[in-house]
């Protein structure tokens, strides 16, 4: 059962808070919940709202690039997340903000013997937004039961870039496909109706012999281009195609136009590293055809 959603406030003074420590629930795990909000102020994005409850924590945002941006790292300081965990996040973009949401680093889920973690991101991108949303991998440990999902209501003129990315396990610990459930979800809609649609649901430590086992790779990730309004998204199919079949990437990549709106990536990497070089290279094109803009290096430690 569902806990009962959390009040947030967004303001216009940001702040963060912490709600004391509630008497323990009936069940393992905890109940995370971070909100924020975003509005444009003349030429650049601030953060005008934050809330938020351990084991859920926003860093302070930056502009990394000069362009006016709000970059911000969405961390757990728990250091992963345990069984029976609900973590939620809300985040509002406002009329022609751009921000960008990522994580310190990968993200480890770990065994459950009961309940299954639970990780919900919810994003409402208001006229003429941008929305990058790009967190590092998710872990899943032997017996991790984890259940994921981002959500994301686009207004008209909005425009976004999302990345879904996780390991079969630590692999050269010999753990690859030993997790108990991976459900992973993301679903995109704007005032037309449905735009872009993907679950994935697996069961590791069933014995995997379905979908080719990743190919023999450790490492999925899915990179989704999303904006209804701009006109030339095959050329920006085309670009990502000759850009990820031309820059000697040892990794495997696919993609393919959306049937309204956008263009959709696929990746299968066999070390970290590849995942990401092949992330970064999806992304970067992206934001270059999407808004003329360069590549954003996050300076993760």
């Amino acid at each position: 059962m569902e806990p009962a959603p959390t009040a947030w406030w967004t303001g216009f003074a940001a702040s963060s808070s912490s709600r004391p420590e509630a008497p323990s629930p009936p069940r393992t795990g905890r109940d995370g919940f971070l909100g924020l909000a975003f509005e444009r102020r003349a030429d650049r994005t601030v953060l005008t709202g934050r809330r938020f409850t351990l084991p859920l924590q926003a860093l302070e945002p930056v502009d990394l690039d000069g362009t006016g941006a709000a970059t911000l790292l969405v961390l757990n300081p728990t250091g992963g997340v345990l069984g029976g965990d609900w973590l939620e996040t809300r985040v509002e973009l406002g009329p022609g903000s751009h921000v960008c949401l990522s994580t310190p680093s990968a993200t480890r889920v770990y065994r459950s013997t009961g309940a299954a973690s639970v990780q919900r991101v919810v994003f409402r991108v208001d006229e003429g937004a941008r929305l990058e949303y790009m967190p590092d991998h998710v872990i899943p440990s032997p017996g991790a039961r984890l259940v994921q999902s981002v959500e994301v209501e686009m207004a008209p003129g909005a425009s976004a870039v999302l990345c879904d990315a996780w390991a079969v396990g630590r692999a050269a610990r010999g753990e690859a496909w030993r997790f108990d459930l991976l459900d992973t979800g993301t679903i995109v809609r704007d005032s037309e109706g449905l735009l872009f649609k993907d679950r994935l649901i697996l069961g590791g430590a069933q014995g995997w012999g379905g979908l080719g086992a990743a190919e023999g790779m450790a490492y999925v990730a899915t990179v989704v281009c999303l904006s209804p309004r701009y006109g030339r998204l095959d050329d920006l199919a085309s670009s990502l195609s000759t850009l990820l079949e031309g820059t000697g990437l040892e990794a495997r990549a696919g993609v393919t136009m959306l049937s309204r709106g956008g263009v959709a990536v696929r990746l299968l990497a066999r070390s970290a590293p590849e995942l990401q070089r092949a992330i970064d290279l999806a992304w970067t094109c992206c934001r270059n055809v999407l808004w003329s803009l360069g590549p954003l290096a996050l300076r993760k430690m």
